[in-house]
């Protein structure tokens, strides 16, 4: 009995190394990951933190504690500025995605044409946003830009005047040439998403008798939703801390 016992425990020992090994072997693998992600990341987030308790100056720096957090929250700029962000965020991405997702239905279909318009479409995320923003400019601009005059001809404008130099209408100049700008980057990424749907699946909804509204809804979007997901958050954060176009523009 003693014998049988001991030979249990021995056997045990074994495979509980092996488990302990292969809890930790994938760590190791992850480990230079993990180390890159906490130097790029990590470290200067919490450099950065640290400086807002710190008031600098050309050649030195002093504690000044949470001065600098009351100063921010008690500036009557702050929450206009944030409305702006929102607004600025929420509205370039709604119609960045929705335009995105129906290019990229579009170029999903075969037709004549489809790799030059698949090229034009794919353009303006290759354009830098300084010349971006400089173009739109132009384009705005009352003397030798058309879309002023565009405004005014369809009666939007009781004159052609410059879009970004009136208070009401300025913030919409930067939103559609960041909404140009992000398109394709959604068309994009959701067309990639749409093609790795395998075609029998619409093929037997098809069959079934389902119409293309449900194959979209019931086939398409639930593949796509990851997609969306990521998308959608990554584009919001990078569009919330993009001035770029702002500071071109206005």
């Amino acid at each position: 009995m003693t014998y049988a016992v001991s030979e249990i425990r021995s056997a045990a020992r074994p495979r509980k190394q092996r488990l302990s090994k292969a809890a930790i072997e994938p760590w190791l693998y992850l480990s230079p990951a993990i180390v890159l992600l906490v130097l790029v990341l990590l470290v200067p987030l919490i450099i950065g933190i640290s400086y807002s308790f710190r008031k600098f100056s050309a050649f030195k720096s002093h504690y000044v504690g949470l001065a600098q957090y009351q100063a921010m929250f008690s500036d009557q700029v702050l929450g206009q500025a944030l409305i702006n962000t929102l607004w600025w965020t929420v509205a370039s991405l709604f119609f960045q995605f929705f335009l995105g997702l129906g290019l990229a239905l579009l170029l999903d279909k075969p037709f004549y044409g489809r790799k030059v318009v698949q090229a034009v479409v794919f353009l303006p995320w290759a354009v830098p946003s300084f010349l971006s923003g400089l173009t739109w400019a132009w384009l705005f601009n009352p003397i030798i830009g058309p879309l002023p005059h565009w405004l005014f001809a369809l009666g939007l404008k009781a004159e052609p005047t410059n879009v970004l130099s009136d208070p009401a209408t300025a913030m919409w100049g930067p939103i559609v040439a960041n909404i140009w700008f992000g398109i394709p980057f959604f068309a994009i990424t959701l067309l990639a998403a749409l093609k790795s749907i395998p075609s029998e699946l619409h093929e037997a909804a098809a069959i079934d008798g389902a119409s293309p509204w449900q194959r979209f809804t019931k086939v398409t979007l639930p593949f796509l939703a990851p997609t969306i997901v990521i998308t959608v958050m990554l584009r919001t954060i990078w569009i919330a801390t993009f001035a770029d176009l702002i500071f071109v523009m206005t």
